[in-house]
């Protein structure tokens, strides 16, 4: 008989381990993994995918299903086996009021120790290790538990729902994933080695691509190289020959309206032909695009285009800029070392721990490098635009912006341009003010 009440106590400590297990992976295990095991036709990945959409029904079936083990295992503690152990107590010669207090305190406590043990840290640290693995596992279990219980799992969930609706939660509560969490799981993959460094860049390129719209990629126009296609024979000769691009803008007087794209190439094989040379034939229609739009959406239209070279212009068609696939490319994966000056990367670390930063650095970058967070809306594009949307005016060397944490020191212009700015973080109490 006593071999029996302690295998039933054992029972109830297991029941309400599986119970613990269940709850936390079904809990934990991420959707999109239970999908990718359902599409692979793992076993109990579509259960789990069920039980995880109907939290509030699942919730109440673990929750009967424990709190009905600890009615049980607390009257198996003190009214058998404590009971019997104060009986053995009263025998070795104790009085029955310190006999009855021993007998069921010590059974109490060992039932806990282990209820807490095995009923409750060692399934959920295994379910923690790999929580769709358990779920589609107990899944099945869990689902026939629920039919089980399905009167009192609806009174339950009903109850729940009543209450959150008091409490004014009542829409339903879809976990988003956002940027800042997909950036903390590439770094973590890239710590245990799932990913490699190089990988984990691209990435991050590909996400702030996203984020971007045409006028940050664009090369703006006082750095085009174009042609006037009104020019002289020899002008333009000159002009294609000596450029070091395989496609040009073309205009036909100024550079206020592009008329469309043509091939260097094609150019050069009518020049040396010495055949009638017709600037205007080789004028190709180029995509025509607006500088506030989505940088993703360009790609997908210069991927279609016949000739991928877009023409930003603004609002008011003004010619702003042009985009290319190689613009888009080094969003992605960074400037290469024959497109910049070898000797002035867009930010350098300095023995100090400040940074020198370029003032064409992308914002975005500067941010990322400095380990802040811009606003989501803004209107501006590199550090230049940054120091600028916080003087309002066109700074002398020297000025500062405190921001973000980090002062910004201006300390070279070219022109009007915002050229070179050091970056040196401020002081703690300097910050929380700042904050």
């Amino acid at each position: 008989m006593l071999a029996f009440q302690i295998a039933v106590v054992a029972g109830l400590i297991l029941l309400n381990g599986f119970l613990a297990l269940s709850e936390l992976a079904v809990v934990s295990a991420r959707p999109a993994r239970l999908r990718a095991a359902q599409q692979q036709g793992q076993r109990g990945a579509k259960r789990a995918l069920a039980l995880a959409a109907n939290p509030g029904r699942f919730l109440s079936t673990v929750q009967i299903g424990i709190t009905l083990v600890g009615v049980l295992s607390g009257a198996f503690s003190g009214s058998t086996l404590g009971i019997r152990l104060a009986e053995n107590l009263v025998e070795a010669g104790l009085s029955p009021g310190v006999a009855n207090a021993v007998g069921v305190g010590s059974v109490v406590a060992i039932i806990t120790y282990f209820s807490l043990v095995i009923g409750e840290l060692v399934p959920k640290q295994i379910a923690l290790r790999n929580p769709e693995r358990v779920a589609m596992l107990v899944a099945p279990v869990m689902q026939l538990l629920s039919r089980v219980a399905l009167p009192l799992v609806w009174l339950l969930d009903i109850s729940g729902r009543t209450v959150l609706l008091l409490l004014g939660q009542s829409g339903e509560d879809r976990q988003k994933v956002t940027d800042d969490e997909i950036r903390t799981l590439v770094a973590e993959a890239e710590q245990h080695g799932t990913i490699e460094s190089g990988e984990r860049h691209l990435i991050a390129g590909v996400m702030r691509l996203g984020d971007r719209t045409v006028r940050s990629l664009m090369t703006p126009r006082t750095e085009v190289e174009w042609l006037d296609l009104t020019a002289s024979k020899a002008a333009i000769r000159k002009k294609v020959i000596e450029t070091s691009h395989s496609r040009m803008p073309a205009s036909i007087g100024d550079d206020a309206g592009m008329e469309g794209v043509i091939i260097t190439r094609e150019v050069l094989v009518a020049l040396l032909s010495r055949k009638p040379f017709d600037p205007k034939s080789f004028l190709r229609e180029a995509l025509i695009v607006h500088d506030n739009a989505d940088a993703l959406d360009v790609l997908s239209l210069l991927k279609e285009a016949e000739v991928p070279v877009a023409l930003v212009h603004d609002e008011y068609g003004v010619f702003e800029g042009l985009v290319t696939p190689a613009d888009i490319l080094e969003t992605i994966a960074g400037a290469f070392r024959a497109d910049i000056d070898a000797d002035e990367p867009p930010s350098v670390q300095r023995a100090d721990g400040s940074w020198l930063l370029a003032g064409y650095m992308y914002a975005d970058e500067m941010a990322d490098t400095l380990g802040f967070t811009l606003p989501a809306r803004r209107e501006y594009d590199t550090v230049a635009g940054f120091i600028l949307s916080h003087l309002h005016h066109l700074p002398e060397p020297g000025e500062t912006v405190d921001a973000s944490g980090w002062r910004f020191e201006v300390v070279d212009l070219d022109g009007r341009r915002i050229d070179k700015v050091i970056a040196s973080r401020l002081p703690a109490t300097h910050r929380e003010r700042l904050d």
